[in-house]
């Protein structure tokens, strides 16, 4: 196979519907690589590809097209979850033979698949020699890789086998390690989407006066917003002018039991599935951008949320200290406890200083580490690398 540096042959293996993993592709289709996606689930596209298969595995077939991540029913999400987690595995060998025969009919110079559950684990054992690269999404470790015995054994596999590895943290590469990566083998830290695309996520012209606080994280297994609606009627107490915005919450029939159980209708907005635009928007319209999860790497969300100024507050985890500093460009809580969340977000409000000292330091580290173009730049530049490097090792 010859390697051209100035256009490559990139074979995907992403959730096609995901809206960060069509950030991150449809960069290398606007430089003009020859781009194919394995999508592990059906999707429709708004940029073209050499080559789009759907691949199912670990039940996605039985997925609509329609139910984009992080925008189903919470019971559904978590019983969905726990039945992926303990028999996906199971269906991974027959898919890889499937996504065997699209990588050898493209003949990839790399591959990449996004996220361990399953997309790296489809291609780890559908492994055809190509270099291939890993993307850690942020709870791949934490919470999917020790969940069972079978998650387990399929983790460490894709770890041994995986050429480079894209992380949003330096957490996971840590973590990568432990689990088999190859200490010697290529990483690259950068957000899981690509970056912040600074054009559309930016600060409103004037600071927000009105205390507004957005939970842009939607219903997942590892976000405690049942203690985040507990913590509200805290807040409440002593700021009653506060108001919440919940992201990808429309309609939730957990979240609307909440709101009328806790009598807090009247300081609370659910909000339906917004586009990138409409979603910076609604950043603007707020002082404090919270994420209360408990497995965690870089949250996307979290860093629009700060690009458009909103300062940041959220639950105490490793990965989110690599981006916060307490008292100095943000706050952390225990996401389990809502009283906890409630002080943060209290004091955060009450705290005017810190969160204008605060939009400075921000708006320098969204532009330093999480800009889009640059950080796409960079990963560009981290593909030519694996190749390289793997090249080199092939011919010891």
């Amino acid at each position: 196979m010859t390697y051209n540096p100035a256009a490559m042959r990139i074979l995907f293996v992403a959730d096609g519907r995901s809206p960060i993993a069509q950030n991150w592709i449809s960069y290398f289709v606007e430089r003009n690589h020859e781009v194919y996606l394995g999508s592990t689930f059906a999707c429709t596209l708004e940029f073209p590809l050499n080559g789009l298969e759907i691949i199912p595995v670990a039940f996605s077939r039985l997925r609509k097209e329609t139910h984009r991540p992080g925008t189903s029913p919470a019971r559904t999400l978590a019983l969905r979850t726990a039945l992926r987690q303990w028999l996906g595995p199971l269906t991974i060998r027959r898919s890889a033979q499937r996504l065997r025969g699209f990588i050898e009919r493209v003949e990839p110079d790399l591959v990449h698949a996004m996220r361990i559950p399953y997309e790296g684990m489809l291609a780890a054992d559908a492994y055809a020699g190509a270099p291939l690269i890993v993307s850690i999404w942020g709870n791949d470790f934490t919470l999917h890789g020790p969940s069972t015995q079978l998650m387990s054994h399929y983790t460490r596999w894709t770890m041994q086998v995986t050429d480079g590895l894209h992380a949003d943290c330096h957490r996971d590469v840590r973590l990568a390690r432990e689990w088999g990566f190859d200490v010697d083998r290529p990483d690259f830290v950068a957000p899981g989407n690509g970056g912040i695309r600074t054009e559309v996520f930016y600060p409103p012209a004037q600071a927000v006066e009105e205390p507004v606080i957005i939970n842009p994280r939607g219903f997942r297994p590892y976000v405690c917003n049942e203690s985040f609606f507990r913590a509200v009627p805290l807040v409440l107490e002593k700021e009653p002018r506060a108001r919440f915005l919940f992201a990808l919450m429309a309609g939730e029939a957990q979240a609307m039991q909440w709101t009328q159980e806790l009598g807090i209708s009247h300081a609370v907005e659910l909000l339906p599935p917004l586009s990138h635009s409409r979603m910076a928007e609604v950043f603007r319209r707020a002082q404090i951008v919270a994420s209360p999860s408990i497995h965690d790497g870089t949250p996307n969300t979290l860093l629009e949320g700060i690009a458009c100024g909103c300062f940041p507050v959220a639950g105490d985890l490793e990965s989110i200290r690599e981006w916060i500093r307490p008292n100095e460009n943000g706050l952390l809580f225990d996401s389990t406890n809502p009283q906890s969340i409630a002080d943060a977000l209290l004091a955060a409000l009450e705290n005017k200083d810190l969160r204008q000292r605060a939009a400075g330091l921000n708006q320098h580290i969204i532009s330093a580490r999480a800009e889009y173009r640059q950080t796409m730049q960079r990963a560009e530049q981290f593909y030519e690398k694996v190749v390289t490097y793997i090249s080199k090792h092939a011919h010891k």
